[in-house]
């Protein structure tokens, strides 16, 4: 038995008024719930790029939100947000997702390397027609991620694009070899090659990536696999991910993992939490009663049995679990803020969104064994951001809290915990009330993550700890007084006072 520290983070409503609801009267005192942690009987290692990070060019998630150009008054390093950067540095953010996203299957990589003034525009079909100017292209995303101690995943164009463009594209990002390709890459100002851990061939085949049949793509995917099966850095060969599925769409994970399972590495799969279910009415980001935000929780659960369903078909065919499953798309999404253009999908972030990415994450978590890399939609300015820019502007949203205070669980072992969750009732529908996940660090830290998705009921929860003796403990909450408490530009001064040891939203 070991002597160690625990440390803890809770998300929850704090026991104040309600937004847009009706307050019940407060309980005479917390329910008080049992839970045992089980540091004796140790689980899998939690993959730290469950916490990785997606940027596509859509709306201002790259121009303005990290991309201001070298000549801008926003202070900035070769051109990408000093600000931007320094507050994604402090989540320790372990992999980061890019070009897209459907804007992938129809970027060219060539368009944006070289002299900028003499890259070409092009039409962001997908995202609000508007000019793509390719001012940020490979070595500004490379440079990115460079400033930001993360690791480079990079999907590629099956769309519209052609298997020798890709293969050009690998060799251009990694080859040390004296080749044309490559020395194109140091005649744009680059010597040596960069490390390029994860390549993506293709995006959401199944729609904006092409309206593409499983059997299709599958095929595909084995003649792209041929030319980017060669690694230029046998140190750092290339983990290769393929088009996975869209929710439940189980049929897709079945050809894909028959057909061409032996030759990926890791099998994608995206899933959206909408609170009405309607991608024609999705709901508002900020005005919404308990309805709402119940169904937004409800949904976000679903995950978890969209994992596990997906995870036992990958099992028939791999039951040693070679094939990561990669949920490179998730997250919640809403109508666009009022004013905005539709195609930029610009939605503010509220506690709810905090709750949903909490649950998230204690599910991924919950999957370590399959779970290799999750990347939530979006980092800056586009659906559930970390950050929200306004031209000089920078704030955090509750969203970035979750990630930052449930970092510490990147790279620690898992440690169940058991729990006989009570029940949060809405209607006839029902979910549990708390969530909770552990890790133990390489240190000999315990974390415990708590998740109250109730936004009236407080709970008091009563930990014992098996297989591991209490030194000392140390929590931090996230909270607010409303159910759409979120921060604004006019209140970033406020985001962050807070009770002792807390983290409080106005």
């Amino acid at each position: 038995m070991s002597n160690y520290p625990l440390a803890f983070a809770a998300i929850s409503l704090a026991a104040l008024p309600l937004a847009r609801a009706q307050t019940p009267a407060a309980p005479a005192s917390p329910a008080a719930v049992a839970a045992t942690l089980r540091a004796d009987t140790p689980g899998p290692v939690v993959n730290r790029h469950i916490y990785g990070q997606f940027a596509e060019h859509l709306g201002r998630g790259i121009y303005e939100g990290v991309w201001v150009g070298p000549d801008s008054p926003i202070p900035n390093t070769r051109g990408i947000r000093n600000d931007v950067v320094a507050a994604l540095k402090a989540l320790d953010i372990p992999v980061l997702r890019w070009p897209g996203g459907c804007f992938a299957d129809e970027y060219h990589w060539k368009d944006g390397i070289g002299p900028r003034e003499k890259r070409p525009a092009t039409i962001n079909r997908h995202w609000g027609g508007v000019v793509e100017n390719n001012h940020f292209g490979t070595h500004e995303f490379m440079d990115l991620v460079e400033q930001l101690g993360a690791d480079a995943y990079i999907s590629g164009n099956v769309g519209s694009g052609t298997v020798q463009e890709m293969m050009e594209w690998v060799e251009y990002l990694t080859s040390g070899a004296d080749s044309s390709i490559a020395n194109l890459r140091r005649q744009n100002g680059r010597d040596e090659p960069w490390r390029v851990p994860y390549f993506g061939v293709g995006n959401e085949s199944w729609g904006c990536g092409g309206t593409m049949r499983p059997e299709y793509y599958a095929d595909l995917y084995r003649r792209y696999y041929t030319f980017i099966d060669k690694s230029y850095d046998p140190a750092h060969p290339l983990y290769r991910i393929a088009c996975g599925a869209n929710g439940g769409n189980l049929a897709w994970t079945e050809v894909l993992m028959s057909t061409a399972g032996r030759l990926m590495n890791g099998l994608s799969l995206h899933y959206y939490t909408l609170p009405t279910g309607n991608w024609g009415a999705k709901g508002s980001a900020t005005e919404f009663g308990e309805d709402q935000w119940f169904a937004v929780l409800r949904r976000t659960l679903e995950m978890d049995a969209i994992i596990t369903q997906h995870a036992a078909i990958m099992d028939k065919t791999d039951p040693a679990k070679r094939v990561g499953l990669v949920v490179d798309e998730w997250g919640t999404w809403y109508d666009v803020e009022p004013g905005t253009e539709p195609g930029f999908l610009y939605q503010q972030n509220t506690l709810r969104d905090a709750i949903a990415a909490a649950l998230n994450l204690h599910i991924f978590q919950r999957h370590a064994d399959r779970i290799v890399m999750a990347n939530i939609a979006q980092m800056v300015n586009v659906l559930q951001a970390m950050i929200l820019t306004d031209k000089e502007k920078m704030l955090r949203t509750p969203t970035y809290w979750v990630f930052e205070m449930l970092k510490v669980h990147q790279g620690g072992t898992s440690l169940p915990v058991e729990l006989q969750s009570p029940d949060y009732v809405f209607g006839d529908r029902k979910i549990p009330a708390i969530s909770a996940s552990a890790t133990r660090a390489a240190g000999g830290t315990v974390y415990l993550s708590l998740v109250n998705t109730s936004p009236r009921e407080p709970f008091t929860i009563a930990v014992t700890m098996a297989g591991v003796t209490r030194a000392s403990v140390a929590g931090r909450v996230l909270t607010a007084g409303a159910m759409n408490a979120h921060n604004t530009f006019d209140l970033t001064r406020r985001t962050r006072s807070c009770r002792r040891g807390s983290t409080a939203l106005h």
